[in-house]
């Protein structure tokens, strides 16, 4: 993997932070009756953000995860092919 690709572990760990933040200030705004388009701006935001820090993990999956959890009887496309597939299942911003 070219070395400009990877993001090091700090960077995704403090966008995680701030993603626990803007959880915590929807939370708020529940509690203080916000009004709803302020909640969904807000959990767009957040969508959003998990999805950017999805794409960091998947863009350092060779570095992170791949070297630890590939089995030797698995193919390392079968185990990039499966998280793949994993992460477009959870992605819910495009559907009906």
């Amino acid at each position: 993997m070219a070395t400009e690709t990877k993001v090091p572990k700090e960077v995704i760990l403090k966008r995680l932070k701030r993603i626990e933040g803007q959880v915590r200030g929807i939370q708020k705004m529940l509690i203080e009756d916000r009004e709803c388009e302020s909640l969904v701006t807000q959990l767009a935001a957040i969508r959003s953000a998990v999805e950017s820090v999805g794409q960091l993990v998947l863009t350092n999956y060779m570095d992170l995860c791949f070297r630890k959890n590939v089995d030797t009887e698995e193919s390392a496309v079968e185990s990039l092919t499966r998280v793949v597939a994993i992460w477009g299942r959870v992605r819910v911003g495009d559907s009906k």
